[in-house]
């Protein structure tokens, strides 16, 4: 027998007022909470609870607890929430067929990738954006940065429609996936480091397995180049990884444009770069079942404009 908020979400007959609070809500849950979301809305802490009080009223479900403890979705907010996802990625899938059938690229491509990538000299991000808007001029491009099990997983619900990502973040036979590039991670440490000024003859693998090390959370739980490192701290992103190495404290890995212009500046140090390094490849991939031409032009954008290597 169902309770009755279940008859009422089964009842409710979406409106574009509750598209609109949907989407407050989904940014809200992307973001991790109300303060976090008001430059993406444009609202004010206030006028987002008030739609959030809107939103549970319509559905009749507490869909979050938010106060002193934080931001934390109930287990009808999490269901709600995939709910959503699935929702506007069905929307844009048919705003993008609308417009492949009436010829006209248009509606809004999401395209996720990871931190990194403009000074990956690899990649020429900004030529194969501009050539995508002179061949879509009228879709709407929004570009999310973000972790490989989420770009990953966003592919498989909806939320994204194009991903650039690492090949840790499995592929499935839902994506079409085209090797792109690859980067070179090396081990450095920070200015402040005791490793910082000894010479790499005089380090040993022994010596990096008792520093505090700094992984990215996506790593596999295994050795890295026949070291086990010992974890300290994870973050998903290469800035993150940065911030923790210049604290002198951690040791960890970067890909090495990225680490380029702190080591120029005497503020990072490689350690033992012709042992502890290795390559992450890179992948684009996109939905195989039904893509939007959108999809696949800002594919080809990113693939033409890769720079040999």
């Amino acid at each position: 027998m169902r309770s009755r908020s279940s008859q009422r979400v089964l009842a409710l007959s979406l409106s574009d007022v509750d598209l609109r609070l949907l989407r407050v809500f989904a940014t809200i849950v992307h973001h991790g909470g109300f303060s976090a979301a008001q430059a993406s809305l444009g609202m004010t802490q206030a006028t987002i609870s008030i739609h959030m009080r809107d939103l549970e009223a319509r559905l009749g479900l507490r869909l979050c607890e938010r106060g002193r403890s934080g931001f934390i979705l109930t287990e009808e907010g999490s269901q709600i929430h995939a709910a959503t996802l699935e929702l506007f990625g069905s929307i844009e899938r048919f705003q993008s067929r609308l417009g492949d059938a009436q010829g006209e690229l248009s509606g809004t491509l999401r395209f996720g990738l990871v931190d990194a990538m403009v000074s990956n000299g690899a990649l020429n991000l900004p030529a194969a954006l501009a050539a995508f808007h002179r061949a879509a001029p009228r879709v709407r491009l929004e570009i999310d940065v973000a972790a490989p099990q989420v770009l990953h997983q966003g592919l498989l619900n909806g939320a994204y429609q194009v991903v650039l990502t690492p090949e840790t973040a499995s592929t499935t036979s839902q994506f079409r996936a085209c090797n792109a590039f690859s980067e070179v991670q090396k081990l450095y440490c920070g200015q402040k480091h005791a490793l910082f000024n000894l010479p790499n003859e005089s380090i040993t693998p022994e010596m990096l397995e008792t520093q505090p090390f700094a992984r990215r959370t996506y790593m596999a739980d295994a050795p890295i180049c026949g070291v086990n490192f010992g974890w300290s701290a994870a973050t998903p992103h290469m800035e993150g990884t940065l911030l923790l190495l210049l604290t002198g404290v951690y040791i960890g890995f970067l890909p090495d444009h990225y680490a380029e212009d702190a080591v120029n500046k005497g503020l990072l140090r490689a350690i033992l770069p012709n042992v502890m390094s290795f390559e992450d490849i890179f992948y684009i991939a996109y939905p195989r079942e039904r893509p939007s031409r959108a999809a696949k032009t800002l594919t080809d954008a990113i693939l033409l404009t890769l720079k040999p290597g």
